[in-house]
């Protein structure tokens, strides 16, 4: 066998990940900066070259083929390997270490935020790059690093480090704490706002207090924990959040509590591939992050 026929240029590789990914030489090519023409003949030219059927053409549209998804699939990872060593080698040459680190936005702007000074003080080399993700991160499609997410257990086929049990707290304006202390039974009559990442939150409390899941009125749904805590603010209904996230709130009277916080089903995580776990700005980022934590 020879071993430069099983080993395409660069130029094929990367127009066919991009028109896999995509499955589309028009995005493909807008993400490469090249003509769909161009991306057409680079596909051509690596299934001439191995000699197999990676799409199925049916007029303007294109699809994968079962080889062509098993290839893109290695094919992704061995990418990502790639610009993961160039990353490490342009780290180490400049002095300066970058991590792209997603998070939740509330998170990040609550608890991440306020103490990444902290990290840059004893980093100064370092810098972090912050993007807010509400959804599950795919690291094969998007320039991430790592990220820090809430799941209900170890994610598989990622290095997982557990950071705390999530804990949930109801929330109330504080003209509700007006009306004395609340129990759990003035808790469920009232309306019930939610995040849209865990609608299993309130049932969860109901069943923790052994309440019948059927009297509940639920309210709004949010994306964003930080717009549900607005909401509570302007009398809308009352929530349940994560107490990391509230805790300023809570302490200077913008917010009250009912009842004792809980832990709910998940836990906060910091998650990377494997490939990324030698990176040097990961390290000290996850050696920082578990101290603080």
């Amino acid at each position: 066998m020879n071993y430069r026929h099983l080993t395409p240029s660069m130029s094929l590789l990367l127009a066919f990940e991009a028109a896999a990914r995509h499955e589309s030489y028009t995005r493909a090519a807008a993400e490469l900066s090249l003509t769909q023409s161009a991306v057409s003949r680079q596909v051509q030219a690596l299934e001439q070259q191995l000699g197999l059927t990676l799409f199925r053409r049916e007029g303007r549209q294109v699809q994968l083929t079962d080889v062509g998804r098993l290839y893109q699939r290695e094919l992704s990872e061995a990418l990502g390997r790639i610009r993961s060593a160039t990353l490490q080698a342009l780290a180490y040459q400049s002095g300066v270490g970058t991590l792209r680190l997603a998070t939740l936005p509330t998170f990040g702007s609550k608890w991440l935020l306020p103490r990444l000074h902290d990290f840059y003080r004893a980093h100064p080399g370092m810098l972090v790059h912050i993007h807010s993700r509400i959804e599950a991160i795919n690291f094969e499609a998007c320039e991430i690093d790592a990220a820090i997410g809430v799941a209900s257990h170890d994610l598989p086929g990622l290095i997982c480090h557990r950071l705390h049990a999530e804990e949930l707290v109801v929330i109330l304006p504080p003209q509700g704490a007006a009306e004395g202390p609340w129990g759990p039974l003035q808790v469920s009559g009232q309306v019930l706002l939610n995040v849209a990442n865990n609608p299993h939150a309130w049932g969860e409390w109901f069943s923790h207090h052994g309440l019948a899941h059927r009297s509940m009125r639920l309210g709004p749904s949010f994306e964003l924990t930080s717009h549900l805590i607005q909401a509570v603010r302007a009398g809308i209904g009352i929530g349940l959040v994560p107490r990391v996230l509230v805790q300023e709130e809570l302490a200077n009277g913008e917010l009250h509590s009912a009842g004792e916080p809980f832990a709910s089903q998940r836990s906060y995580y910091l998650i990377y591939p494997p490939r990324n776990e030698a990176l040097p700005s990961l390290r000290a980022f996850r050696s920082w992050l578990l101290e603080q934590i």
